[in-house]
């Protein structure tokens, strides 16, 4: 679980959904208080625009049916602070904005790609084996091997 906190929001991603989360006067001002989630075979994109020295960055997912723009020079940002799947961000936080834009990628090119991945992993029945190992050498509690045994198999 990855959770981020940018200028008009917070970020959290579970490796299956991205949850925007906005509390506080600035999310009254712009989008609006509250919680989006978007699972992750909705994400077509992630658009990306690193924080410099005088201005901020922002993360924004695509989504089909969205209503994103090509903003003009200058105004980037500013678009940004009004996109419900945008959250801002300050140089400071950018590192940790990297690090979600990353792992988003991953499970986006992972999802249109199944067969790869599973490829790549070995057989379901050799994953769990490597579970129940680490499961009982202590390294995964039995919740954990739990939660990873429900991926393997849903």
């Amino acid at each position: 679980m990855i959770e981020v906190k940018g200028h008009t929001g917070q970020v959290a991603f579970d490796g299956e959904y991205v949850t925007i989360t906005r509390k506080g006067f600035n999310a009254r001002m712009t989008v609006g208080k509250g919680e989006k989630r978007i699972h992750v075979s909705q994400i077509s994109g992630v658009q990306w625009k690193p924080a410099g020295m005088m201005v901020n960055g922002f993360i924004q997912l695509t989504v089909p049916g969205g209503n994103e723009r090509r903003s003009a020079f200058g105004s980037q940002t500013t678009n940004a602070v009004k996109d419900e799947n945008s959250v801002v961000f300050t140089k400071k936080q950018m590192p940790e904005f990297e690090k979600l834009r990353t792992e988003i990628e991953a499970a986006i090119a992972a999802h249109h790609n199944p067969q790869a991945q599973a490829a790549a992993s070995g057989s379901v029945a050799d994953e769990l084996a490597e579970l129940g190992a680490l499961r009982e050498q202590g390294l995964l509690s039995p919740e954990e091997f739990e939660q990873q045994k429900g991926r393997l198999l849903g």
